[in-house]
């Protein structure tokens, strides 16, 4: 594997609406990050990935994007990103943002206008199909439940959403389409970001003729994967972006990729892969169910382990991926991965092990430096995400009680690490002087940032001596390019591996 001058960074991942509030209206903004650019600092962190920040309704936090070329007001203005690059950049710290390109929101032009001319120009932005005796086109299920196909008043047609129905999927086999993407994916990269995370990027190849599938489900419905899964040609419409936007820039780019195969590894993330690197995903796909939370596995520490462990020697020596407890779309590390028992400084510290050191790039997301945990709710009313609402309409579908269907989402939601950023023990937990957008986990009044700085013990130092560690000028080398090897794997309660380099 050729190295790279990205392969021994590390990563933090910031979710704005709820990292840091400076103008008191209960929302994270970027002048909050700024506020908090020597703070990200001192954790030894090299690149800063922003969730989105783009003009947004916000029926999917953002990722429903109506205006690739502005900023959301809710977060400030151009002129605060721009100064946060300048800022960031001075402290030795790059940015990359989200990349949301597989669909954009219902209230973008390019919609709105497919929308006035459902025979026009812009419908082939889009996919604009007729329905088969009244019905959708096919019987795809969206990741978010439901149809994936959506009825346009007035007409016979239906068009085609992946996510939500606010979320239509744009049409990468339109070269019009692909011109746009490409052209403002570039006006981002002169600006000066560094690159993008990549969403959901696997499902921009469809299968034209979108037959039908096996209904898996009462609802007659099959997964919209199914026909990711089995349509070809992917490949291409990723290596021309990659040719037209990334590589004249030499940017990072992360993808979040699933389903693919274990011999695709190398194409997508190898010397000359699509991306330059991708997640490890490995904790999300072993609580996967087929057809939702409800059908999911319970969580197998051992199995998790070896799991993760077997992906490190697979991909040494051809990949450089992205190692995960937590991110936006997953519950607390601490709660997910830990029992009750282990639920503690002591525990939360060994994941803090395995995030950093094992081979690959650390992401590490807002609050996991100290070990945030997820917050129970009371009721399905408590949540916002749009995907935990889902889940728990499905679980009662399939014959879940209403106390078995919340207990699945107080366990699961992506609202988990949504809360607010716990920064000292004051009203708000220091994110915010009014109540926040999200109300904020009660335990900030002893979790938080302010009780850990003063604490040399704390789960926060610890992550910093580790990172520290990791980027000593002795170990860089090792911890980046170092084989990495199982041990004790006779033991179902230890996480056990070894790092070494040459001789060492």
């Amino acid at each position: 594997m050729k190295k790279k001058r990205w392969h021994n960074k590390i990563a933090y991942q910031i979710y704005p609406k709820s990292f840091s509030d400076s103008n008191d209206d209960g929302i994270g903004d970027l002048r909050g990050i700024i506020n908090k650019l020597d703070y990200i600092q001192s954790l030894g962190v090299d690149l800063i990935w922003i969730s989105p920040i783009y003009k947004s309704p916000f029926v999917d936090q953002g990722y429903d994007i109506s205006d690739y070329y502005a900023i959301a007001e809710e977060f400030g203005t151009m002129e605060d990103f721009d100064e946060l690059l300048a800022e960031a950049r001075k402290r030795n710290m790059q940015i990359i943002m989200d990349l949301v390109i597989n669909h954009c929101s219902d209230q973008h032009e390019w919609f709105q206008k497919a929308l006035a001319d459902p025979y026009g120009e812009f419908a082939d932005y889009f996919f604009f199909r007729p329905g088969k005796d009244g019905q959708p086109p096919s019987n795809y299920r969206s990741y978010f439940g439901g149809s994936a196909w959506e009825p346009i008043p007035g007409t016979d047609l239906y068009y085609l959403h992946a996510f939500a129905k606010e979320q239509p999927d744009l049409n990468w086999e339109n070269p019009r389409v692909l011109d746009e993407l490409y052209r403002m994916i570039r006006w981002w990269l002169d600006k000066g970001i560094a690159g993008f995370r990549i969403d959901a990027i696997i499902n921009i190849k469809k299968d034209l003729c979108f037959p039908d599938f096996p209904a898996d489900g009462p609802d007659g419905l099959a997964p919209f994967s199914q026909m990711v899964e089995s349509v070809d040609g992917v490949g291409e419409l990723l290596n021309e972006l990659r040719k037209q936007t990334f590589e004249p820039y030499d940017a990072f780019t992360i993808g979040e990729v699933f389903n693919i195969r274990e011999d695709q590894v190398e194409e997508f993330v190898g010397t000359e892969g699509y991306f330059s690197s991708m997640f490890d995903f490995t904790g999300e796909i072993l609580t996967k169910g087929k057809r939702g939370w409800y059908d999911a596995p319970a969580f197998d520490f051992k199995l998790w382990r070896d799991l993760v462990l077997a992906e490190q020697h697979k991909n040494q020596g051809i990949a450089m991926l992205a190692n995960i407890i937590e991110n936006h779309d997953e519950p607390r590390g601490a709660s997910k991965y830990l029992p009750d028992y282990a639920r503690n400084a002591a525990g939360i510290k060994m994941l803090a092990a395995v995030s950093i050191l094992l081979r690959g790039i650390p992401f590490l997301y807002q609050g996991q430096e100290i070990g945030m945990q997820n917050v129970e709710r009371g009721s399905i009313a408590e949540f916002d995400d749009i995907s935990t609402k889902d889940e728990y309409a499905k679980a009662l579908q399939a014959g879940l009680s209403a106390a078995e269907a919340l207990a699945l989402c107080n366990a699961r939601s992506r609202d988990h690490t949504r809360t607010p950023m716990q920064w000292n023990d004051e009203p708000y937990a220091g994110f915010s002087r009014v109540r926040p957008w999200l109300p904020v986990n009660p335990n900030y009044d002893w979790l938080n940032v302010q009780a850990q700085e003063a604490d040399p013990g704390s789960v926060l130092h610890f992550y910093r001596h580790l990172l520290a560690f990791r980027k000593n000028a002795e170990n860089i080398d090792l911890f980046t390019y170092g084989a990495c090897r199982q041990r004790f794997e006779d033991e179902d309660r230890v996480f056990a591996f070894e790092r070494s380099l040459g001789d060492r």
